[in-house]
C-alpha cells in the first residue's frame, strides 16, 4: 500500500517542463475552464435573449461589451512578466489568481436580477466574467510558451484548443438546458462548480522542480526562471519592441486582428440569424452548435495539431483560410436553401471544425514566433489583437445587419479569409526563429535585425 502511494505521489510531484502527459492535461483543463464561461455568455445567453425577441443590435452591444477585457491583455501580460512569486514559477501564481476571479466572477453573473430586463446588469457581469477569463488565459499562455518544448506546441495547442471547444459546447448545451427548465441564475450557478473542480490543477502540479508547491510549502525559486525574470520595466518593453518589429510578426498581428473581426461577426451572427431568421429555438441552435463544436474540437485535438507539424504552419493557415472562404461565400449565394436544416447544419459544422483547426495553426505560428524573454506579453499582444479584431466584429454586425440583408453580410464575411490568404504569405517563420535566436548571445537593445539570407518558409 506504501509503494502505490509513493508512485502516485511521485506522479503527482511530476512537474510541467519535465513531464509531456502533465502539460497536456493542465493545459487542456485550464482552457476547459476558460471555455464553460464562454459558452454561457457568447452562445446560450445570447440565444436566449434572441428567443425572447431582443433586437440584433441590443444582443451585438451586450456581446461585444463582454469582449472588451480580451483587448485588455496586453496591459495584464507585461504585469505578469515584470512580477511574480518566483519561489512558484513564473506565471502559475498568476494562473491561479486568474482561475480564483473566474470562479468568483462566474458565480456573480448568476447574481444579476431579472437578466432578460437587465442587459446592462448582464453587461456589467458578464464584462468581469471576461476580464477574469482574460487574466487567467494570459497566463496560462505565458506558462504553455515558457514549459512546452517547440516540438510540442502544435500538438499540445491541438489539445488545448479541442478542450476549449469541448469545453465552450457542453456548456452551452447543458447551460441552454438548465436555463430553460431551472432559470438563467441555477444554470451559472451548476456549470461554475466545474470551473471550480479545474482548480485542482494549477495547485497539485508545479512548473518547475524543487519550486514551491503552495506559498506556506517548502521550495525556492528555479535557476531558469531566476535567468528569465525580467527586473525592470524598460527590459520588457525593450525586449518587446526588439521581436515585435520584425516582419514576420508585424504581419501577424496584422492577420490576427482582421482574422478576430471575421470570428466576432460570425459568432454574434449564427445565434441571430438562426434564430431570428430560420426560426430555430435556442434549445435547437445550442444542440446544433455544441455537437459541431464537439466534432470541430475532437478534430482538432486529434488531427489539427498533426497537420500543422506535418505540412507546416503556413501551408496549412493558406488551405483553411482557402476552404473558409470558399465555404462562407458558397453559402452566401445559395439563400434558397437557408431554409433546409440539413444545409444549415452542414454550413456550422464545417465552419466549426475550419475555425478550430485554424486557431491552433494561428497559436502555434504565434508561440513559434514568440521569444522567451517577453513570451507572457509577446503572445498576449497577438491574442489581444484577436480580441480586439472580435469586439469590432461583434459591433459591426448590428451595424452591417441595420443596412444590408443576410446575403451581403455573408459576403462581407467571405472577403476577409480572401484576404488574409495574400497577408500570410509574407511570414518567414524560419528566419524569423533564427533572428530571434540571435537575441539570447547579444546585449538587449534597439536595433536594426541582421539580414539573413533564408527564403525557406515552415
Amino acid at each position: 500500500m506504501r509503494g502505490k502511494f509513493n508512485r502516485l505521489k511521485n506522479r503527482l510531484d511530476r512537474n510541467l517542463s519535465d513531464n509531456a502527459v502533465t502539460r497536456y492535461v493542465t493545459f487542456s483543463a485550464l482552457y476547459a475552464a476558460q471555455g464553460i464561461p464562454e459558452g454561457i455568455t457568447y452562445f446560450a445567453l445570447p440565444a436566449w435573449l434572441a428567443m425572447n425577441g431582443k433586437s440584433p443590435m441590443e444582443i451585438a452591444a451586450l456581446v461585444s461589451v463582454m469582449l472588451i477585457p480580451w483587448s485588455f491583455k496586453i496591459l495584464i501580460a507585461p504585469l505578469m512578466d515584470r512580477f511574480t512569486f518566483l519561489s512558484m514559477g513564473r506565471k502559475r501564481p498568476w494562473v491561479i489568481f486568474g482561475q480564483i476571479g473566474l470562479i468568483l466572477s462566474f458565480l456573480n453573473l448568476g447574481l444579476v436580477p431579472d437578466p432578460m430586463n437587465n442587459l446592462n446588469g448582464l453587461m456589467i457581469a458578464g464584462f468581469l466574467v471576461n476580464f477574469f477569463g482574460a487574466f487567467q488565459d494570459v497566463a496560462t499562455d505565458g506558462m504553455a510558451v515558457e514549459v512546452i518544448p517547440r516540438k510540442e506546441q502544435a500538438r499540445a495547442n491541438g489539445l488545448m484548443w479541442g478542450s476549449k471547444t469541448i469545453g465552450l459546447s457542453l456548456s452551452l448545451i447543458i447551460g441552454t438546458w438548465l436555463i430553460n427548465n431551472f432559470g438563467f441564475s441555477f444554470a451559472v450557478f451548476s456549470l461554475s462548480l466545474a470551473v471550480a473542480g479545474i482548480m485542482i490543477f494549477p495547485i497539485i502540479f508545479k512548473e518547475r522542480a524543487g519550486e514551491k508547491l503552495l506559498p506556506w510549502t517548502p521550495g525556492k525559486a528555479s535557476l531558469v526562471s531566476k535567468k528569465t525574470q525580467l527586473k525592470s520595466w524598460t527590459h520588457i518593453f525593450k525586449s518587446l519592441y526588439r521581436v515585435v518589429i520584425l516582419k514576420s510578426s508585424l504581419i501577424l498581428c496584422i492577420g490576427i486582428f482582421i482574422l478576430g473581426i471575421m470570428y466576432g461577426l460570425v459568432d454574434t451572427l449564427l445565434p441571430i440569424f438562426s434564430i431570428q431568421e430560420l426560426g430555430w429555438t435556442n434549445s435547437y441552435f445550442s444542440n446544433i452548435l455544441s455537437t459541431t463544436n464537439v466534432i470541430g474540437g475532437f478534430l482538432g485535438m486529434f488531427i489539427g495539431g498533426y497537420l500543422v507539424d506535418y505540412f507546416g504552419k503556413i501551408k496549412m493557415l493558406t488551405i483553411y483560410l482557402i476552404l473558409l472562404t470558399i465555404l462562407i461565400g458558397v453559402f452566401a449565394f445559395i439563400t434558397n436553401l437557408w431554409s433546409s436544416a440539413i444545409i444549415m447544419i452542414a454550413f456550422i459544422l464545417c465552419y466549426c471544425t475550419l475555425y478550430t483547426f485554424l486557431c491552433i495553426a494561428v497559436f502555434a505560428s504565434a508561440m513559434h514566433l514568440c521569444w522567451k524573454t517577453v513570451a507572457a506579453t509577446q503572445f498576449t499582444l497577438y491574442m489581444a489583437l484577436s480580441n480586439m479584431g472580435r469586439a469590432a466584429g461583434a459591433s459591426l454586425l448590428g451595424i452591417l445587419k441595420t443596412s444590408f440583408n443576410w446575403e451581403t453580410v455573408f459576403l462581407t464575411i467571405a472577403v476577409i479569409p480572401f484576404i488574409l490568404i495574400i497577408i500570410i504569405q509574407f511570414i518567414n517563420l524560419k528566419r524569423h526563429r533564427i533572428i530571434v535566436n540571435s537575441f539570447d548571445v547579444l546585449p538587449v537593445k534597439v536595433s536594426t535585425p541582421p539580414i539573413i539570407k533564408n527564403k525557406e518558409y515552415s
